[in-house]
Parts: structure tokens; C-alpha cells; sequence
């Protein structure tokens, strides 16, 4: 009997009647005719979390990260109580778990990871004809305290499961119906991709496509665990989360999409000493603050020994890093500190990028075209990203998209 995880996110459990929803997908897809054993792992109702961590804050501006994670971590235990409930109502036998009863995790709290699933515990269930449903975004630490696994953690929790039962495969249902070419709140005449690879979802959500969290699909890629993005709301076919393209797909379009990310902040030292050593020392004190630094451009001044040093930090995280800095200025021997909350970041992202160089040449000739500075460059096997002025990222995005071939010509004409 095929073994399947079906993950919702907060839109689609924010409030009863999408929790009926909800419900009525998974007892279709539990019914005898489909024939799945089934496990649902849900997140908060949308907007709860945020609620809880504001509670937080006004409790106590340094709260103790482990009361923290008791107090954010209930929202996902509503919802699992909340659909086992509507799920037994429809006559379907379901009952709900705790995180705590089945992720183990480990690291900090607020940002923990799964280490195990007590995978003999859902077995049982699954084996008695139960539905399980399980609160997203937690676990239990090793001192025996509820852990939550940062903010979008419950694709990572149902990813985990899913691997730890050793199901067939794991879908994802949001409030899109896919992985398109590109925002389609930017780009109305985005593609709907009916596949993408592993590597290009992995650096699609890692600057700033919002579908997947970057966690999960990293996880699923060790697991080889197959994924399905798909509509809450709508019965339509979906993107598959593949190893490698297969049929049709094989001859897309060299580049899969054009990501925009606005979470996004550049900090510039200069007057710094172009000796070894230097970035080293004042990068890894921000990463040992847990602040991740993106982009980063070392600048030597010829016949000087001074150079600057460029880098970007996530824009919620730029005093914390600014303040880093300063409490280390003697150490890094900077003259002058300069910030930039107004940029951007703006990505291409395919698997023929590995072969063919003349994309990235493609991608910065199409921005000069428009005009568009570019502050910052870093690449990886299947990614070009270009650091830019927010104000241009809309304009960066459609060009691009355009000039690499993904409009979807019948949604334009």
C-alpha cells in the first residue's frame, strides 16, 4: 500500500472551512480506492506564528529561547487537533500526534534540526488504518523540551517524516499551484514548470523563491525523497521535484527561472588591510553570531595595503551584524562602515548554466541594456545572482525573464 505525506501550509488551515478543505483532500486520498496510507503534516493557521512571537516580545524583549519555542510551537498543535477532529467528523478514522512525540532534534533553539523520527510509533498507526496528523515546525530537544526547527519548518518536518517512514513521496500543498519561471505577481505571463531538478530548487528557494523552504528540499535531495508542490484550493496538476529532468523536460529551457529576493543588505568596510586573515576576521564573527553572509567582494587599493570589503547579510539581521562589527572595529582595523539597506538580489538559476558560460555574459549584457549597476556578483554550478538597487529588481526580473526565453506566449497573447 503506497505510503504518501501531505504537508499544508498556514493558508491553507486559516480558519474551519479550510480545514474542512483540507480534510476532504485527505480522506480522498485515504479512501479505499486510492489506497494511501496516510500522514498530514500541517503548520499554524496564517498569521498565528507571527502573533505568538509578537506575544513573546512584549513578555520579555530577551525571552529564553526555550519558553520561546513553548509558546510557538502551539500553533501547529491547534491545527493538528483542529483537522484530526473535522477528519473524524467525515467518518475517517485519524488521530493527531505531538512533536515531541516523534522528531528528535538537536542544536539551538528556535532554529533546531531533526536528527531522528520515531518512525515505529506511526508505523503502528498507519497499520491500524489511522490517519496521522502532525504538527509541523517542532520536535523535542535533548533535554526533553519542545524545539522548534525556524520559520518554515514544517516543510522540513514533513520532509523528514517522510523520509524517516520511508514513504513514497511527499506533497506539498500551498496557495500556488507550482514552481513557475518567476514571481507571476511580477511577471504575469510566468510558466508553470511541470518538473525541476533537486539543484534547481535548492538554489531557487535559497534566493528568494518563496515555495519551498531551503532546508526541506536540501533534505529531500539527500533522501532522494520525491516532491510535489501543489494547490490547496485547486485540482491541478502540480511541479514535480525531480533527481534529474526526464521526457519533454529534458529540452526546457537551459535556465528554469528568475528569482528576486528583497531581503537583502549590503555592508561596506573600508580603509581595511589587505593582508591574509583580514576577512577572516570579520566574517567569522558574524557567523558565529548565527548571521548568514551572502554575497562577498574583496577589493584590494593597488600600492596601499588597504582594501575594502564587501558583503550582504539578510536586511533583518543588519544591525545585529553593524553591531558585531563595531564591538570588533580595533580587531578588523576598518576606517569607515557603510550600510545599505536598498538593494537587492536578482538570480538566474538552471542546470545549463554548468555547460554553457555564455548565460552569465547574457545575463549582465541584458541588465546593461537597461541601464541596471551591478553591485555585487557571486555564482555557483547552476546559479548567477547579481546584487542591485531594489528600486530596479521589478524591471531586472522581467527583462531577464524575457531575454531567457520563459514567457509563456499564450498567456501573453
Amino acid at each position: 500500500m503506497p505510503r504518501i505525506v501531505m504537508k499544508f501550509g498556514g493558508t491553507s488551515m486559516a480558519g474551519i472551512e479550510r480545514i474542512r478543505n483540507v480534510a476532504s483532500r485527505v480522506r480522498r486520498e485515504a479512501e479505499a480506492e486510492a489506497g494511501n496510507e496516510v500522514l498530514v503534516v500541517v503548520s499554524a493557521m496564517a498569521g498565528e506564528t507571527d502573533r505568538l512571537v509578537q506575544l513573546c516580545r512584549e513578555a520579555a524583549a530577551l525571552s529564553d529561547p526555550k519558553e520561546y519555542d513553548v509558546v510557538v510551537a502551539s500553533g501547529e498543535q491547534v491545527t493538528s487537533g483542529l483537522l484530526a477532529m473535522t477528519l473524524q467528523n467525515m467518518g475517517v478514522k485519524a488521530r493527531s500526534f505531538m512533536g515531541w512525540q516523534l522528531v528528535r532534534a538537536s542544536g539551538v533553539h528556535g532554529n533546531a534540526r531533526v536528527e531522528a523520527i520515531e518512525s515505529a510509533t506511526l508505523d503502528e498507526a498507519l497499520k491500524g488504518g489511522t490517519v496521522a496528523v502532525i504538527p509541523g515546525f517542532q520536535g523535542v530537544s535533548e533535554d526533553g523540551r519542545v524545539a522548534t526547527l525556524g520559520r518554515g519548518g514544517s516543510d522540513t518536518s514533513a520532509v523528514a517524516i517522510a523520509a524517516g517512514v520511508k514513504a513514497d513521496r511527499c506533497d506539498i500543498y500551498t496557495d500556488v499551484d507550482g514552481v513557475y519561471t518567476t514571481d507571476p505577481r511580477i511577471v504575469p505571463n510566468a510558466r508553470k514548470l511541470n518538473q525541476v531538478t533537486f539543484d534547481e530548487m535548492l538554489e531557487l528557494a535559497g534566493v528568494g523563491a518563496k515555495v519551498l523552504q531551503v532546508r526541506s528540499v536540501g533534505l529531500a535531495m539527500r533522501e532522494n525523497m520525491p516532491l510535489r508542490v501543489l494547490s490547496a484550493f485547486e485540482d491541478k496538476p502540480g511541479t514535480d521535484i525531480v533527481a534529474e529532468l526526464s521526457g519533454a523536460e529534458m529540452e526546457r529551457n537551459l535556465i528554469a527561472g528568475i528569482a528576486a529576493d528583497r531581503n537583502e543588505a549590503r555592508i561596506t568596510l573600508t580603509g581595511i588591510a589587505d593582508t591574509p586573515g583580514t576577512v577572516a576576521a570579520t566574517i567569522s564573527p558574524i557567523a558565529e553570531a548565527g548571521i548568514q553572509v551572502d554575497m562577498i567582494v574583496h577589493a584590494a587599493t593597488p600600492n596601499t595595503g588597504s582594501s575594502d570589503l564587501t558583503f550582504t547579510v539578510p536586511r533583518a539581521s543588519l544591525a545585529q551584524a553593524i553591531s558585531v562589527i563595531e564591538q570588533r572595529k580595533d580587531a578588523i582595523g576598518y576606517s569607515d562602515l557603510v550600510q545599505d539597506p536598498s538593494v537587492a538580489k536578482v538570480s538566474i538559476v538552471g542546470v545549463g548554466i554548468r555547460s554553457n558560460p555564455a548565460l552569465a555574459a547574457k545575463m549582465f549584457e541584458t541588465l546593461a541594456e537597461r541601464r541596471i549597476n551591478l553591485l555585487a556578483v557571486s555564482t555557483s554550478e547552476i546559479k548567477v545572482s547579481a546584487l542591485i538597487a531594489e528600486d530596479e529588481l521589478e524591471l531586472a526580473v522581467r527583462v531577464l525573464h524575457t531575454a531567457f526565453g520563459l514567457d509563456d506566449q499564450s498567456a501573453a497573447a
